[in-house]
């Protein structure tokens, strides 16, 4: 089974701007900034519809920038994948279950940044 969809936002980053915070205990630790909660809030309308995934799968994912800056890849998938994570698209973002990324890349479109994510499941074995 293959499922793709179009994230129509800007792709960010978990890594920038974050925040360490002390917990209820007082011990520092480290949570996504303001925008990464923003952008995570906002891709929800872009989700597809479906029944979670738990088998393994490709998820080819092609970020289109707004500019030609350069960005760290494994930063936005980390991003992408907690995001998918989080709404349901996925059962978990570990090995067992994103087996590849093959076939991502990043590009620039200026007019329309986005992210494209094609997830396609595999054969077991």
């Amino acid at each position: 089974m293959e499922y793709k969809f179009t994230i129509k936002l800007k792709p960010i980053t978990k890594k920038n701007s974050q925040q360490i915070v002390k917990d209820k205990t007082g011990r520092p630790r480290i949570v996504p900034s303001s925008a990464y909660k923003k952008y995570e809030k906002q891709c929800e309308k872009f989700m597809p519809d479906i029944e979670t995934i738990d088998c393994k799968v490709n998820v080819k994912a092609v970020y289109y920038m707004p500019n030609n800056r350069r960005v760290d890849l494994t930063n936005l998938h980390e991003a992408l994948h907690d995001i998918l994570v989080h709404y349901g698209v996925l059962s978990d973002d570990n090995c067992k279950i994103i087996v590849s990324t093959d076939g991502s890349y990043v590009d620039v479109d200026k007019w329309e940044p986005r992210t494209e994510v094609t997830t396609t499941e595999l054969e077991e074995g």
